[in-house]
């Protein structure tokens, strides 16, 4: 079967990807036993990335080989007001986007409702909720439940990692009544996370750090290696490159762009790389007129992976130095936004000058609009049609990493029906 029929099969396909390009087809494009039925449960050994769609937000939700829960993101963001931007906001409007996440987590986790770690990424409404878009106030009027301000109504999470805890000035001091950021409300959920027993930390940008290491085993051949933080990046040789120091001092700035402040990680398991930094995502012009690009800098400290969530939605992020290093096989991407994997994302991901070999790039839904309007795009040819509505995306990662297997699963409702399976070899 030739790629471009592959891709056309449509839902029920699945392949076997590896190095050199596309290899014989694995099912040939005939309907996966998966297909059809609700996603399987969690098998110890396995390494899960669940990318949880909303249409308002971002979630993460991992399921670590020996049962160790990660989930990062939990936000919510008045997307029903963008217009003609809006994407479906599944499975309804009826609840926040807070209650869908949890309830989804509640589906998957092998502990029920209780997570071992939850790590917010950077103080934005769409990733951690805000005081602009809420479903109330808290039995003491203390915080709003908005994003993860709702979600611990429904999990319990022994840890919470912060980007800048306790004191919410790591570069530069945040305004506690900011409402973009999000900061004041936060504050008021972590105390009420605090009084239920969470313990929480902020995050350690260091070499060798165990901060979010397996909880219950040593998997073989399973590592979280610290990325980035606050503006700075941890380099394979265990230095910290700070991107901002130049740019406060010399500009005296007094607020930063929040999306470069994100945090970040690569996760092995065996031959298997997973990429996530949140928003990492800035750019300022230097005093000779050229413009600087924080992803650049990102790209020498990041390995070839396999499987790499896009920076800021795919809004115009992703530089081509980025790609050239990442060299994924999947990019995928949490939207709430016609405008997020935007088209100069798109063609930098699919750039085969960038690197050869074939890959797929996964938005969590690819709409009717975006069709049209990108219907000439030489890069439409990497998106699967599973792809065309909105799904939940979940990759599954055996003992070994050898393989991997991303599973496109029905986000209309909460049936957990698995549409698409598309199965990879592992190149790194």
């Amino acid at each position: 079967m030739k790629r471009k029929e592959f891709l056309a099969a449509g839902l029920g396909s699945a392949a076997l990807f590896g190095l050199g390009g596309f290899l014989k087809a694995f099912a040939e494009g005939t309907a996966n036993s998966a297909v059809g039925k609700a996603l399987a449960p969690w098998q110890p050994g396995h390494f899960q990335i669940h990318a949880i769609y909303t249409g308002v937000a971002e979630s993460l939700f991992l399921i670590y080989p020996d049962g160790t829960t990660l989930l990062i993101d939990a936000g919510d963001h008045a997307a029903h007001k963008r217009g003609k931007l809006q994407i479906p906001i599944l499975p309804s409007m009826e609840r926040h986007a807070g209650e869908w996440v949890s309830r989804y987590v509640l589906r998957v986790n092998p502990q029920g409702k209780k997570v071992d770690r939850f790590m917010l990424s950077h103080y934005h409404s769409d990733h951690g909720g805000g005081l602009a878009y809420h479903a109330g106030k808290s039995a003491d009027g203390s915080y709003v439940k908005s994003g993860l301000g709702q979600v611990i109504d429904y999990l319990d999470f022994s840890r919470a990692i912060d980007r800048a805890w306790p004191d919410f000035n790591d570069p530069l001091p945040k305004n506690p009544k900011e409402d973009y950021s999000m900061i004041g409300n936060l504050r008021a959920v972590y105390a009420e996370m605090q009084r239920r027993g969470t313990k929480i930390e902020k995050f350690r940008l260091e070499k060798g750090s165990d901060q979010l290491d397996p909880l219950r085993g040593k998997p073989d051949g399973f590592s979280v290696r610290p990325l980035c933080a606050n503006g700075r990046i941890l380099l394979p040789d265990g230095t910290v490159k700070d991107l901002y120091a130049d740019h406060i001092r010399r500009d005296n700035l007094r607020i930063l762009n929040e999306n470069g402040m994100s945090l970040g990680m690569v996760i092995t398991y065996g031959k298997f790389r997973l990429y996530t930094a949140g928003d990492f995502e800035d750019h300022w012009n230097l005093p000779d007129g050229s413009t600087y690009y924080t992803e650049n800098d990102l790209a020498d400290a990041v390995p070839r992976v396999d499987v790499a969530k896009v920076n800021h939605h795919g809004h115009h992020s992703m530089s081509m130095g980025l790609v050239r290093a990442l060299k994924a096989q999947a990019y995928f991407a949490c939207m709430w936004d016609q405008l997020h994997m935007t088209a100069d994302t798109m063609t930098r991901l699919s750039s085969r000058e960038a690197y050869p070999e074939e890959r797929l790039l996964c938005p969590a839904v690819f709409t009717k609009e975006r069709r049209v309007q990108d219907a000439a795009a030489p890069w439409v040819k990497d998106v699967p049609k599973a792809l065309y509505e909105p799904k939940h995306l979940v990759f599954d990662v055996p003992p070994g990493g050898e393989t991997f297997r991303l599973s496109c699963v029905r986000a209309a409702d909460e049936s957990m029906t698995v549409e698409s399976v598309i199965d990879f070899k592992t190149r790194t």
